[in-house]
């Protein structure tokens, strides 16, 4: 059993969450709600976003974490989605803009850079021996 959800006036999903602005409501757990981006990457673009109020991932109870996937899941298959990514953000340098965990389901309709989240990805070549040496760093912390 969860404990009591935390919350914060001043947040625009917690205020989601109780009702105070109206939101396209998808699904709702004693953990989540989910509704429509008004904003959307593309059409069909949803948030899930936890009850209890957490700005990053680390910092949220795993049962809100347990309840979020299966309801990503859900919106997906309803959609009969082929094409699409999960996506949670931690921090305004990783493009958080609401500090309240929260999860998009964002369809990628097609194979342009017109709908759907467009992203790069700049991997690093030739770093071997650094990862080999930070997964023995990060080994030793968990």
């Amino acid at each position: 059993m969860a404990a009591v959800a935390r919350s914060l006036s001043t947040c625009i999903f917690c205020k989601i969450i109780k009702g105070e602005i109206p939101s396209f409501k998808i699904i709702e757990t004693n953990l989540s709600y989910s509704f429509l981006d008004i904003g959307p990457l593309s059409m069909g673009h949803a948030l899930i976003i936890p009850k209890d109020h957490a700005a990053k991932l680390h910092e949220l109870p795993d049962e809100y974490l347990a309840d979020v996937m299966p309801i990503a899941k859900k919106i997906a298959a309803a959609q009969g989605l082929e094409n699409y990514n999960i996506l949670q953000n931690n921090g305004r340098i990783a493009h958080q803009v609401v500090d309240h965990v929260h999860f998009h389901v964002i369809p990628k309709p097609d194979a342009s850079d017109e709908e759907g989240l467009v992203i790069g990805w700049p991997a690093k070549s030739d770093v071997v021996d650094e990862v080999k040496k930070y997964h023995e760093e990060l080994l030793g912390k968990l």
